[in-house]
């Protein structure tokens, strides 16, 4: 008798979960939305010449399985083990809803080819600052992708801030990829 009801509570489960009821599922989403990366896997060390120990370059990102009615993603990096708290290290937004990738090493600029905008770090500076952690313990790093149902009415050189206020309400799904890095 238990395993009768146990076989039919799966199967409701299932049938939730299929059906797009199930409370944890993103809005609208049929697979789970990945980002990646092509330098380093999840939770792996990320390579010298993504820090700012070397040439500081942003590091290809690809994503997979964004929900249906996505217009625009925006991506934000930061570092919550930063000594002075979180550490935002790249801002950027209005990537078109068809796009599956951010290419290495983009260029340092607020606007860039295709409507792209990048904003504000915490460095003070424009674009991607990668890994730049005191010594000791290897820090984390997240790589936060969103899947819009709206294009944002948000000038270049925005903030974190500014990005989850234009945000708001907006979200179909969102993302992530850990990496580490320490000296």
């Amino acid at each position: 008798m238990l395993s009768k009801l146990v076989a039919l509570f799966g199967g409701l489960v299932s049938l939730l979960w299929l059906s797009n009821v199930h409370p944890l599922r993103q809005k609208g989403a049929s697979m789970p939305f990945q980002i990646a990366s092509t330098a380093f896997s999840p939770g792996e060390m990320i390579p010298k010449k993504f820090t700012c120990d070397d040439a500081d370059l942003s590091p290809a990102l690809t994503w997979t399985d964004a929900p249906s009615g996505t217009q625009n993603f925006a991506l934000v990096m930061e570092d919550p083990d930063a000594p002075v708290g979180l550490w935002i290290h790249w801002v950027i937004y209005g990537l078109s809803g068809d796009a599956h990738e951010l290419v290495e090493g983009l260029p340092k600029q607020d606007q860039l080819p295709g409507g792209i905008k990048q904003g504000r770090n915490s460095f003070g500076k424009i674009g991607y600052g990668g890994p730049c952690p005191p010594p000791g313990k290897p820090h984390r790093y997240i790589f936060r992708l969103y899947a819009l149902d709206t294009k944002l009415d948000l000038t270049a050189k925005g903030a974190k801030a500014d990005l989850e206020r234009a945000m708001k309400g907006h979200i179909l799904a969102q993302s992530e990829l850990i990496g580490k890095y320490g000296r």
